[in-house]
């Protein structure tokens, strides 16, 4: 890595750290900067996915009191997120640079709308749901499986996974969002860190890049929940989805459009 490369992808995680605590999103600046220093895309994925994973199991700490609450429905969605995110680590890892740079301006694209409008189709899908009045150990049994599904996603990529996931524990009626946002917290926290593993057996790390950023992920983490109060979410939710779609126009542009 040459100088100015370190400090780039160190400014990307910082900045990446302090919009994870602030509003989510921070793959969008980690990812493309990794990328645009010269790591191969999959391994740019692998290595963000560990760059930032300190930062969500820190989190985790701040939920205690929240997933302990939701014992209940805490096995069966930690089972299906351990299996989905090894599942969707292996395809990842099995998937061809070439086809992966291919998916990947569609895969940005969905993170993006996610982050965007999850909120909105999180309402609308439980005002469905609980028009349709199903019995509540369907509604749990769809709830472990879209769990399994967005474990898979999750693995594989990860962009987005947050949003899919509050939408899903609204189906079974949670309204709490300190209890959803800590379930959300801890099955990401396992979908990320069964990717970790199968990422690290399987040597796919570039792990200078991979230290660098973990210093600046804990810096900016750090530093966005000391200001998260000052901090007017609904900005920095605009930014990161005005980030989201600069980033998916310049990978279209980059795979579709080559000059």
């Amino acid at each position: 890595m040459s100088p100015l490369e370190i400090v780039i992808i160190f400014v990307a995680a910082m900045l990446a750290g302090a919009l994870n605590s602030v509003a989510g999103g921070g793959s969008f600046l980690s990812y493309p900067a990794l990328v645009f220093s010269g790591v191969p895309l999959i391994n740019a994925n692998t290595t963000s996915t560990i760059a930032l994973w300190p930062g969500t199991v820190a989190s985790v700490g701040a939920y205690r009191k929240e997933i302990a609450e939701e014992q209940g429905r805490l096995w069966p969605l930690l089972i299906a997120s351990l299996l989905g995110g090894t599942i969707g680590a292996l395809i990842l890892l099995r998937t061809p640079q070439n086809t992966f740079a291919k998916l990947l301006p569609f895969l940005l694209l969905l993170a993006t709308l996610l982050f965007a409008f999850g909120k909105r189709v999180s309402e609308r899908v439980r005002a469905t749901v609980s028009k349709a009045s199903l019995p509540e150990s369907t509604l749990r049994g769809g709830v472990i499986v879209l769990q399994f599904v967005i474990a898979l996603y999750g693995g594989f990529f990860g962009g987005g996974i947050g949003m899919m996931m509050l939408a899903a524990y609204s189906l079974l009626g949670m309204d709490n969002i300190h209890r959803m946002n800590g379930l959300k917290t801890l099955m990401a926290t396992i979908i990320n860190g069964a990717a970790v593993v199968i990422f690290v057996i399987n040597g796919s790390i570039y792990w200078p890049q991979a230290l660098v950023m973990v210093g600046g992920a804990i810096i900016g983490g750090y530093t966005g929940a000391t200001y998260a109060q000052r901090i007017n979410p609904q900005r920095v939710r605009q930014f990161v989805i005005l980030v989201g779609f600069a980033m998916t126009i310049i990978f279209f542009v980059r795979t579709y459009l080559p000059s």
